[in-house]
């Protein structure tokens, strides 16, 4: 694995809200921690309300995980333009992440209950 990233189960149950709704609740996430950067928690495809997640043209690359897929999140008053993302086909250092997702925590609620 690249030497600064770690990934490990994240504890407990995790939840995710956009807009008043739930999109999603784990038990089954993980943390993902790279450098000095705050943790990121990765929630799995089958735990989110994907009715809710609209995919995205944009594609981002990370020298360490490979190429990120968006989505927009689609709220009752608005939608949160690439507000999620996945790494499809991410490297094998990191390919626990596959399927998962991430969320911008600027723009949503990530939070262990």
């Amino acid at each position: 694995m690249a030497d600064h990233i770690t990934i490990r189960p994240a504890t407990g149950t995790w939840v995710v809200r956009a807009g008043g709704a739930v999109l999603g609740e784990s038990t089954q996430a993980l943390e993902l921690i790279e450098g000095s950067s705050a943790p990121v928690i990765y929630f799995p495809r089958g735990d989110i309300a994907m009715t809710f997640l609209d995919a995205s043209d944009r594609k981002t690359t990370c020298p360490h995980k490979g190429e990120a897929s968006y989505y927009s999140i689609v709220t009752k008053s608005n939608t949160l333009t690439d507000s999620v993302w996945s790494y499809e086909d991410p490297k094998a250092d990191v390919a626990q992440i596959k399927g998962y997702l991430a969320f911008h925590t600027d723009r949503v609620a990530v939070e262990q209950v």
